[in-house]
């Protein structure tokens, strides 16, 4: 049977469709290099507060609080309309609607973006549906339309997508990205917008209803996400399938965290939420802090927590298990040195929404270029493996 299952991914990886993606300086590295990060924290905090979700019954607005726009670090291009107007996005798994600037904004931030224009579109179908879009580090607001969108060779039709009208926050306007396409569960997304992974199996383009990301640690480029299939030779060994616990996010159970044999959070179990979006290791507040003091990382006047550069050589692993397989994270990925200012910070990050006590932890891309990571639709599942 293991054999017949090797097979099949390779058979599968002639049929996917594969997309580079482009490692980016993050906003939060941006700010802090500007000593503006402390101040842009106090400003607009940012609160996972997904647990209100089902509270609010407007059909017209998605809640989608996964979304720091703070750390985001990996983007690809998409086009929209006949002929196509390239965008660049955020390929997320944190949110589940598409959406770009149109040329009716007239907030700052969508000055200095890509903006669509859906009068030199020839397929372009207005809807009349409002969409707005609130995110944990800011929101979007707009109208629904219908387009054809192209992801590589990938051509998507007649797809809902949002064309904003309002991005009133000043995030938006210093972040890189145009736009953001949404890869969480259907759910997520605005009522009666089917999300684009949707379309593109309900239209027959994939072979598979999965699609997976390989965030490479090597620069800028070599980042891809692909659709319809698995690429082997992006991992190594074999890939470990754990179930999806809760299918709105890409949410899973994780056994512990531990350092040298030591459970030091997540004892006893805990929730963790998989999200190519975060760039960071979040965690409820106190456990992070516990994690922060034991390898010695000092909280920063400016945001965040600093650390000694050369503890990258003596630091242990910190090892996550999940579903009885530990995974771990080295010193060296758990630390991140800011090059500009030559200083080093923790990669960890405490969730300070202290209100709704949130417990669960976001494996962001400190955890991801690490591991290849499959998201499988069909059977409701995350697969990880060694990526190469």
């Amino acid at each position: 049977m293991k054999w017949f299952g090797v097979l099949g991914l390779v058979a599968l990886s002639e049929c996917l469709v594969t997309i580079p993606l482009v490692k980016i300086k993050s906003l939060r590295e941006n700010l802090r290099e500007k000593d503006m990060l402390k101040e842009y924290l106090e400003k607009y905090p940012f609160r996972l507060t997904h647990k209100l979700l089902h509270k609010h019954a407007d059909s017209g607005v998605a809640f989608e609080p996964m979304r720091n726009y703070l750390d985001i670090a990996y983007m690809g291009i998409i086009s929209v309309g006949t002929p196509p107007q390239e965008f660049q996005v955020i390929f997320d798994t944190g949110s589940a609607d598409l959406w770009v600037p149109s040329i009716y904004c007239s907030s700052p931030a969508c000055s200095n973006h890509n903006t669509f224009n859906p009068l030199r579109s020839s397929t372009f179908v207005a809807s009349g549906q409002p969409i707005k879009l609130i995110y944990g580090t800011g929101k979007m607001s707009g109208f629904v339309g219908y387009d054809t969108i192209k992801i590589s060779s990938l051509v998507d039709r007649n797809q809902a997508f949002g064309l904003s009208v309002e991005e009133p926050d000043k995030i938006l306007e210093l972040a890189t990205f145009d736009g953001i396409l949404g890869l969480s569960y259907p759910i997520l997304s605005v009522k009666g917008v089917t999300p684009v992974f949707d379309n593109l199996w309900n239209q027959g383009l994939l072979s598979q209803k999965l699609f997976a990301f390989y965030l490479s640690s090597k620069g800028k480029k070599g980042s891809v996400v692909m659709f319809g299939g698995v690429d082997p030779s992006y991992y190594t060994g074999e890939l470990h399938w754990v179930p999806v616990s809760k299918p709105l996010y890409w949410q899973i159970s994780m056994d512990s965290i531990s350092i040298n044999g030591k459970v030091i959070a997540c004892d006893g179990g805990c929730q963790a939420i998989v999200d190519t979006g975060t760039s960071l290791l979040l965690g409820p507040q106190d456990a992070v802090l516990n994690i922060q003091e034991i390898i010695q990382a000092r909280r920063s006047t400016s945001g965040g927590y600093f650390i000694d550069c050369d503890a990258v050589n003596t630091l242990p692993d910190i090892l996550f298990t999940i579903d009885g397989i530990g995974y771990p994270v080295p010193a060296n990925a758990y630390i991140q040195k800011d090059a500009a200012l030559g200083i080093c910070f923790s990669s960890f990050e405490g969730n300070e929404d202290i209100l709704n006590n949130l417990e669960e932890w976001i494996l962001g891309d400190v955890f991801l270029r690490l591991y290849f990571t499959v998201f499988d639709r069909e059977n409701d599942r995350i697969g990880l493996a060694t990526a190469v």
